[in-house]
């Protein structure tokens, strides 16, 4: 079934790379395997999968010691950081995707370990999303270059939900309009349901759980 799912959604990234004359190689498939069992990592990189998202710091550290064989597999937070579990997120996470202020950029520096960083940028009124507001970029982007041990290389976004695929594409829009004004490379932005704009409008990173792994189960 994974393998199934993996192909259909493989051709779905190089359709939509086609139509915005990109290269397939220029997005990271990233694979959110939040609330599914540690076997589903293993089966992923099995696959050839090496770039893997979670959004949970507490959930992640029970699946840890098992991905420590996959010694080239790379994990990305991709859910809101506190900043009491920051210490913890360095030691377990390449990639930090959610970094949303210069405090919590400071903390994480601290910790003399390199990281791969990400300003996740609200763009939405939603009370449930996090992130930097756009006007809080200058002064953020200038704080985390400030920090030794971090690399600052994109943004990310979560736009309000839509079963639209087009309704994100304002949001993606405006987030590349950011980067591009920040001299940043890297766009983290599109999930399932619209991740073919997304592509459209520049996401070098797209993040994929349940195109691939079927719909969640609650806990």
């Amino acid at each position: 079934m994974l393998l199934e799912n993996l192909e259909k959604v493989e051709e779905r990234i190089v359709r939509a790379a086609q139509r915005a004359g990109r290269k397939r190689d220029e997005i990271t498939l990233i694979a959110v395997t939040k609330v599914f069992p540690v076997s589903a990592i293993h089966d992923a990189y099995a696959l050839g999968l090496r770039e893997f998202g979670e959004n949970y710091v507490q959930e992640f550290e029970g699946k840890y010691a098992s991905t420590l064989p996959l010694n080239d597999a790379r994990f990305h937070l991709i859910g809101h950081l506190q900043s009491n579990k920051s210490k913890k997120a360095g030691e377990m996470f390449q990639v930090i995707q959610t970094l949303d202020s210069v405090k919590l950029a400071r903390r994480l520096s601290e910790l003399n370990v390199p990281l791969e960083v990400m300003i996740e940028v609200k763009l939405s009124e939603e009370e449930s999303k996090h992130g930097a507001a756009p006007e809080e970029l200058p002064a953020l982007v200038e704080g985390i270059r400030g920090c030794a041990n971090l690399r600052l290389t994109g943004l990310m976004t979560m736009p309000p939900w839509s079963e639209d695929p087009e309704a994100p594409r304002p949001y993606f829009r405006r987030l590349r309009a950011l980067a591009a004004q920040h001299g940043l490379q890297k766009l983290s932005m599109g999930m399932t349901n619209d991740f073919e704009t997304a592509i459209e409008e520049g996401a070098t990173h797209v993040r994929i759980g349940t195109a691939l792994f079927g719909k969640r189960q609650k806990k």
